[in-house]
């Protein structure tokens, strides 16, 4: 799904947004149609009119300070559902770089704890955690998004909790994470990176990465949209996701 031309681009798009939101909704799949469903309640397309594209976003000063070194805290686990939110595992003036290895080869991303401290840290902790091994792309669409995140596969699952939205002006562009959700303040553990450029995604989700290599082996994942088959095979997988902490530039 990607923008097109004149009249038809605006359509596209607009149907890109709410397959987005619905891929990280629960609900079962009659309910899955052009309107969003997460469980039994239709959520509408996500508001433009959140936070002020540029403003700070208003969750970075409910990010306390770490307790500890990231090394101590970095640790791996076998949890999938967790009770609330993450403590600070990171430290929002630090830089972080992610390598997402999957089956078809590595992915790695730059991370904007600057921008979106608490989205990075909750994506951080949960790839601390061994969250995401074993994870598979379970939407994955040719010139829009290539979605992953949940452990059930089916668009469906969470981490047992929810973080609020990032709203900055950073826009997604080729290669940008966002964080897929189910409406306002409702983002979990899915995320999604962009095959191309996606303005009609441009405040509404939160960005919080970049890919910087490997953009490539995004080509390689196999295409898969379950909204039109929910028959499918399993999507490739997410092997791990290692974090390095280093000083900011």
């Amino acid at each position: 799904m990607k923008p097109s031309f004149v009249k038809a681009s605006l359509f596209v798009a607009t149907a890109a947004v709410l397959v987005l939101v619905a891929s990280a909704c629960g609900g079962d799949d009659k309910e899955k149609s052009s309107t969003p469903a997460a469980g039994k309640t239709a959520v509408s397309t996500p508001s433009a009119a959140k936070t002020p594209a540029g403003t700070t976003p208003a969750a970075a000063a409910t990010l306390s300070a770490r307790s500890g070194d990231f090394a101590s805290l970095c640790q791996k686990g076998s949890e999938k559902q967790f009770s609330a939110p993450p403590p600070a595992i990171i430290d929002p003036k630090l830089s972080y770089t992610a390598v997402i290895k999957t089956e078809k080869g590595d992915i790695t991303v730059e991370l904007y704890p600057d921008v979106a401290p608490v989205t990075v840290n909750n994506f951080v902790f949960l790839a601390c955690k061994g969250f995401y091994d074993g994870v598979t792309w379970h939407r994955v669409i040719s010139g829009f998004v290539a979605q992953t995140g949940d452990p059930t596969g089916t668009g469906s699952g969470d981490p047992g909790y929810e973080i609020p939205d990032e709203i900055s002006s950073r826009t997604f562009e080729q290669g940008t994470l966002g964080m897929a959700n189910r409406g306002p303040n409702t983002n979990g553990s899915q995320f999604f990176i962009c095959y191309e450029a996606q303005t009609a995604l441009n405040g509404r989700y939160t960005v919080f990465g970049k890919v910087t290599d490997g953009f490539d082996i995004l080509g390689k994942i196999t295409p898969r949209d379950p909204s039109t088959n929910p028959n499918l095979p399993p999507g490739d997988k997410i092997v791990s996701i290692t974090i390095q902490e280093s000083p900011s530039p």
